[in-house]
């Protein structure tokens, strides 16, 4: 019997509730063969006898959870599962940045002359602070959420993305998410992975300060430099052996170290 579910249905059926809630995007989600990171964790937690739900969707935004078309459900979930919780698990933000219409207007409108990546975002609200206070606002409000809802002794764990390759590929052959929008911006070719790694560091950097409101409690898993080119299935998601690899190298010893592996 596996301890990961996406669905109540089989895991009432299999007599079981959850000790981890999972709320979040596609890296919780991802449908394809090889799956995500939550069945990878689920292996790593099984020790400790800990079963895990995941809630979310692909494509959702952490607004989504706070105030968004997911927001019902987290806290339904949070309602019914809180007080038995050993951990919740974050992953949002991805998809905040990612997709034409999310990262081109963080962009300049012409970025032809631009010799570094932080010189072709926008300043202030419109730009790449304003998205970072953005991300702020969405996930210390859903972590008040869970306070509410959970004991004292549950930790939070969030991730970071690594750095996804603006390589234009999409799941089969579909849209990409990045490189579209660089190229409107007319952001050099040289500076388009710089960019990204530039978005990928900051939502780090911010993740981590959140952490440091309550670091017996809040965590990250920084998922930055993991992956090699081969094992990134689109802009976006890694293949089956590269979620397994992040799991495996990123979370396994955090997991391990705050008493959940």
């Amino acid at each position: 019997m596996v301890n990961y579910y996406w669905n109540e249905n089989p895991m009432k059926i299999d007599g079981v509730y959850p000790s981890i809630l999972l709320i979040g995007d596609s890296w919780f989600w991802y449908p394809f063969i090889g799956g995500s990171l939550t069945n990878n964790l689920g292996p790593i937690v099984a020790g400790k006898g800990h079963i895990i739900l995941a809630k979310g969707m692909n494509g959702a935004e952490a607004f989504d959870y706070v105030d968004g078309k997911y927001a019902g459900i987290v806290r339904e979930a949070l309602r019914l599962y809180g007080a038995d919780l050993s951990a919740v698990f974050l992953s949002g933000g991805g998809n905040d940045f990612a997709g034409f219409n999310d990262l081109r207007p963080l962009l300049k409108d012409n970025c032809s002359a631009q010799t570094t990546a932080k010189g072709c975002f926008k300043a202030g609200s419109a730009g790449l602070k304003g998205f970072l206070e953005r991300m702020d606002e969405y996930y210390r409000k859903l972590i008040g959420v869970v306070y509410t809802r959970t004991p004292p002794d549950c930790r939070i764990v969030m991730h970071s993305y690594d750095y996804a390759i603006p390589s234009g590929n999409g799941v089969f052959g579909g849209e990409a998410w990045l490189a579209s929008a660089l190229v409107d911006a007319q952001v050099p070719a040289t500076l388009h992975q710089a960019c990204v790694n530039l978005l990928i560091d900051a939502f780090h950097g911010m993740l981590v300060e959140i952490t440091r409101m309550d670091p017996q409690h809040l965590f990250v898993v920084d998922s930055r430099g993991t992956l090699e080119p081969h094992e990134w299935a689109n802009e976006l998601h890694p293949t089956a052996d590269g979620f397994r690899k992040i799991a495996d190298t990123r979370w396994k010893p955090l997991l391990q170290t705050i008493g959940l592996a």
